[in-house]
């Protein structure tokens, strides 16, 4: 019975709106910001043992989306005040947490499920 909640409760967790950021876009730094919390939000939530987040670094999600890292961080921090990097290690933290609250998983299958060797 516990676990069949922890599992409702992660779920429910996932079904969050993917970003606080309004849809629409009034400047490039707003579009582009947007454009990285989506790509950092649909890796989420790791469910099984294969999934690993394919993006971890302001680098990964600049390629990504076709722009410079330079522009990303610029864009990004311009709208959210935050670094690029704040908001991933945010989100990959909020992550493990969920996961030691909702799981059974042990802290190293966490990380590794989180793309951490």
């Amino acid at each position: 019975m516990r676990n069949q909640l922890a599992l409702l409760v992660h779920e429910a967790a996932r079904l969050q709106p993917a970003s606080p950021y309004p849809a629409v876009a009034t400047n490039a730094a707003e579009r582009v910001t947007n454009l990285f919390m989506s790509l950092l939000e649909i890796q989420f939530p790791v469910t099984r043992s294969y999934h690993e987040p394919i993006l971890k670094n302001a680098q990964e999600f600049a390629d990504r989306l076709a722009i410079h890292v330079n522009s990303l961080n610029r864009s990004v921090k311009e709208f959210t005040g935050k670094p690029t990097t704040a908001h991933i290690a945010e989100r990959f933290t909020r992550e493990a947490k969920l996961l030691l609250h909702h799981t059974d998983w042990s802290v190293g299958d966490i990380a590794d499920r989180l793309g951490f060797e």
